[in-house]
């Protein structure tokens, strides 16, 4: 545990917290930047130029971060097992394969950033750019088709609450819980039309998109991520 005080120390878990909320911070200031790295793209090159190098600056302390993630996804994906605690097979399915892919993902990551600092000489880099793309994109897929299919078991049981008493006895805090799985739907489909934009150009949207619309989805996906963070926290108070 970490010690913050004479008498208060934080546990591991309110440890991962504070470091995902952290992540997502600088997030929102990424791409932010190059939301307004875009926008003035014609309009001021030189402040587009300084603001698209911060955004650039922070991306590379996000991927430096995520290096330090192996251990918790093994230790998640050890613990997830084969979804014996899922409401059903096909959330458990879906977990499984998302973890699958999330384990090839990180060290083909490790790999892109290895060559790209020049540690490593990697042949053929930019295929290895493309798989880490299309692993980028499967992992996110794979989140939106879990959250999807929580959303709509969680809708079901709302209709079936709403069924068997008035709408004034169901639950106020499940229905908020119930809106903010909306809002992450919202995010992480926000993730994936921006995952897909960096697969190589003749593939679905790849390559088309311009730095300001990249800038507006991520700032927007970041801002949701992180008012989600406010929202839970009012919940479980």
């Amino acid at each position: 545990m970490l010690q913050i005080s004479a008498d208060r120390t934080l546990t591991r878990e309110e440890v991962k917290r504070i470091i995902g909320n952290g992540r997502k911070v600088m997030k929102a200031l990424c791409y932010s930047a190059k939301l307004v790295a875009g926008y003035h793209a014609k309009r001021n090159p030189d402040l587009a130029k300084r603001y698209a190098i911060a955004s650039s600056k922070i991306s590379g302390a996000r991927a430096t971060l995520r290096l330090i993630d192996d251990i918790p996804m093994i230790q998640y994906a050890l613990e997830y097992g084969l979804g014996q605690d899922e409401p059903d097979r096909i959330m458990a399915m879906l977990g499984v394969t998302a973890n699958v892919v999330d384990l090839l993902y990180y060290p083909i990551e490790k790999i892109c950033w290895l060559s790209e600092h020049k540690i490593v000489d990697v042949k053929h880099a930019d295929q290895w750019d493309n798989v880490n793309s299309i692993f980028w994109v499967l992992s996110v897929y794979l989140n939106l088709m879990r959250t999807l299919r929580n959303f709509w078991l969680n809708q079901e049981k709302l209709n079936r609450s709403h069924q068997l008493s008035s709408p004034t006895n169901i639950d106020a805090k499940s229905l908020a819980k119930h809106r903010l799985e909306l809002m992450s739907v919202v995010r992480i489909s926000l993730d994936f039309v921006h995952a897909v934009s960096t697969l190589p150009k003749g593939y679905l949207w790849g390559g088309k998109l311009s730095t300001f619309q990249v800038g507006s989805i991520g700032t927007l996906s970041a801002c949701l991520g992180i008012y989600q963070i406010f929202a839970k926290r009012r919940l479980n108070k």
